[in-house]
């Protein structure tokens, strides 16, 4: 059987007149720092709902035996599917078949220059068979309006880190 998945009912519209966030959807993952008692390394990731349940492992470019996921690759994820819906959006209200749309993610993991910690830097390829440039590149910067992972990037996001009591 093959079901047809229903699309979000989500809108590109301006349809939101309110002063301040407001929640949609919201999800807990929970990391525990397995055998090392370091998340990273191994480390074991686990939704409050527990559809994602995963093994954490460094990749083994920095060191660890890159037998699980890693950050960096859940974040890539999130980012291209995030970029990928918006732009979907935007084809469609464009009377644009998104089905050939295609985005690939890469994260980079590095040292921060600035105070010697660590930075990620993304790129973005969006393939899209059919659909020139000039019909593309307004649709992409509309996407990237729209996609909550692209304005993280652009202008950060709010984050509050606390200990529990």
């Amino acid at each position: 059987m093959n079901d047809q998945i229903k699309l979000p009912n989500l809108s590109t519209d301006k349809d939101f007149d309110g002063e301040s966030f407001s929640p949609i959807y919201s999800t807990t993952v929970t990391v525990s720092g397995g055998t090392a008692a370091h998340g990273r390394a191994t480390g074991r990731a686990r939704s409050a709902d527990g559809a994602l349940d995963l093994d954490l492992r460094m990749p083994a470019e920095l060191g660890g035996d890159g037998q699980g996921n890693n950050p960096e690759q859940l974040f890539a994820a999130g980012f291209a599917a995030c970029y990928h819906g918006a732009l979907s959006l935007v084809a469609r209200r464009e009377g644009l078949d998104p089905a050939a749309i295609s985005v690939e993610a890469t994260v980079a993991f590095g040292r921060d220059p600035e105070d010697g910690g660590y930075l990620l830097h993304v790129d973005l390829v969006v393939r899209w068979p059919g659909v020139t440039s000039e019909i593309a590149a307004p649709l992409l910067e509309k996407a990237e309006s729209l996609c909550p992972y692209a304005k993280m990037a652009w202008q950060g996001t709010p984050t509050t880190i606390m200990l529990a009591s």
